[in-house]
């Protein structure tokens, strides 16, 4: 399996601070965010990966270089100096990404997940890595039944921004700028979004507070 990191956006949450460094290259831990990421996928047996950029794209291209220090193999998508949002940098990807199914991953969170756990299930266009809503997104995204991915107002779990995608998911899309959840609302209400809920650590660094909060905890770690 390939596996796609999303590099490409501007970080608003986080300025100033990203107004000279991309939010991936943010330091925790003794490592960058996406450093953490490629690591994993090496450890889980993804060597392929492919990242979107825009914003400040020439210091992630000079700070990952050809992916070989992290044991990984580094395809770039560069979409220019306007992100394409979600759908659309994932869309733009495709031909990189190859026909089967592919990870995604937002290169701005930091977790435990198990990338090498991950599976499609056959009758699936999307399989989502869910968690127990945080207290900075207390009504969730979508609700589980079992495997299977429902939209509900209430008990619902956060999407994790950690999801493994078909092809198949972006029929019909056309390039250009577009968000991922019109998609996913079409995969849920044609039954064809699977799911499951992750119990272990995740944050979404979109502050600089969850960022302190983050470095002491993966500090202690180390």
């Amino acid at each position: 399996m390939k596996a796609m990191l999303l590099a490409a956006g501007r970080g608003e949450r986080m300025r100033p601070l990203t107004d000279s460094l991309p939010k991936p290259l943010i330091p925790v831990g003794g490592r960058t965010l996406i450093a953490w990421h490629l690591l994993a996928l090496a450890r889980a047996g993804v060597h392929e990966v492919v990242i979107n950029l825009s914003w400040l794209a020439a210091q992630l291209r000079d700070a990952l270089g050809d992916g070989s220090a992290f044991g990984v193999s580094i395809a770039w998508s560069d979409e220019g100096p306007v992100p394409l949002e979600t759908g659309g940098g994932i869309f733009r990807a495709l031909p990189l990404l190859g026909p089967a199914p592919f990870l995604v991953v937002n290169a701005d969170i930091w977790t435990d997940i198990d990338f090498g756990a991950l599976a499609l299930e056959p009758d699936a266009h999307a399989h989502l890595v869910l968690i127990p809503n945080p207290p900075h997104h207390p009504r969730g995204d979508f609700g589980l039944e079992g495997d299977r991915v429902v939209a509900r107002d209430t008990d619902r779990f956060t999407y994790t921004g950690v999801g493994v995608y078909r092809p198949e998911f972006f029929e019909g899309c056309s390039a250009g700028r577009f968000p991922l959840l019109p998609l996913l609302n079409r995969a849920i209400g044609a039954g064809r979004a699977r799911g499951e809920l992750h119990r272990g650590r995740w944050c979404d660094v979109g502050t600089a507070e969850r960022l302190a909060s983050l470095s002491a905890s993966v500090g202690a770690l180390e």
